[in-house]
């Protein structure tokens, strides 16, 4: 669902429960949520992967890596990328193309982006942010406004003609057909 196909702005609702769901709700709204989420949930696996010791039945897999700083850094940029989306939506276009420059980084450095995990979802909130848009302001009540009344009586006010067109402009201005000479109007005389 995009947000060009929702209710802009729901009727109140009744009830505390009622209430705080229609207040997450437009919160979420005006700002790149999904693409935020995805953000923060692509860090954690590039985060996690280097420094976890996976268990495959009695044999212990550490998966660090020489570049377990550089992971620890991607992970946290994402997770603060992801949050800074949220609560700055208009540096969401920033947080859109470094989130998916640090998933593709995350390749080499991190164990091929935390084994996709991390990858994946990057990519995706990258684009999510990058191409979010705020929903419009509910259209306010016209107001009678002078200078508007004034521009819509001077749109309707007779306009002065056209100034008259030299021969030559006026036969410049007509199309050619394909293969044509251009001919001088009827009723002139050629030099």
């Amino acid at each position: 669902m995009s947000s060009a196909t929702v209710e802009a702005w729901p009727e109140n609702p009744v009830g505390p429960v009622g209430r705080t769901r229609r207040g997450f709700r437009t919160w979420r709204r005006t700002r790149p949520f999904w693409g935020g989420l995805l953000a923060m949930i692509a860090g954690v696996p590039i985060l996690y992967f280097p420094y976890a010791h996976l268990s495959l039945g009695g044999l212990t897999v550490a998966m660090a890596t020489t570049a377990g700083a550089g992971s620890m850094i991607i992970g946290l940029l994402m997770i603060s990328l992801g949050l800074t989306a949220w609560f700055q939506p208009l540096v969401r276009i920033f947080c859109g193309v470094a989130t998916t420059i640090l998933a593709l980084i995350s390749v080499p450095v991190s164990n091929l982006g935390g084994f996709g995990m991390g990858l994946v979802p990057g990519l995706i909130a990258g684009g999510l942010l990058v191409s979010w848009a705020p929903l419009p302001e509910p259209a306010a009540e016209p107001v009678a406004d002078p200078a508007t009344e004034s521009a819509a009586e001077f749109a309707a006010a007779p306009q002065p003609a056209p100034a008259a067109q030299l021969p030559a402009q006026a036969a410049a201005e007509r199309p050619l057909e394909h293969g044509a000479v251009p001919q001088a109007p009827v009723g002139e005389e050629q030099r």
